[in-house]
């Protein structure tokens, strides 16, 4: 049984930086994708970033790709997603699900397995 965990978040004012983190367990880390999504009420669950499982490899969100990053620590088994410049657009509870490989990492259909979500707040 895959178990993803995520931490991190909170609240931010406008501008500000937060990092997610997913611990992962289970099963072989190293050998999957990971990804980032994000979802606010009464909409889909939104793409964010997704990481290949060697970590060389990363998509990003067109909103987000200049101001999010997404890396991994194979030794701790967990990836994380550093958020910089956050705007009031970016508030939502953010999931971190493991996919067979980075692009499908980035759909949410292809994703095998999802933690439970950190909300992330900014406040103007």
């Amino acid at each position: 049984q895959v178990q993803l965990v995520e931490s991190g978040g909170g609240l931010v004012q406008v501008g500000g930086s937060l990092r997610l983190s997913c611990a992962a367990s289970g099963r072989t880390f190293s050998s999957f994708a990971m990804g980032w999504f994000r979802q606010t009420p009464g909409k889909e669950r939104e793409f964010v970033a997704a990481i290949g499982w060697t970590g060389d490899l990363s998509y990003y969100e067109d909103s987000v790709k200049d101001r999010f990053t997404i890396y991994r620590n194979k030794a701790k088994n967990a990836v994380y997603l550093q958020t910089n410049r956050l705007q009031s657009a970016d508030p939502a509870i953010y999931y971190c699900p493991e996919a067979a490989g980075a692009w499908k990492a980035k759909n949410a259909a292809t994703c095998d397995f999802w933690g439970r979500g950190r909300q992330v707040a900014v406040s103007s």
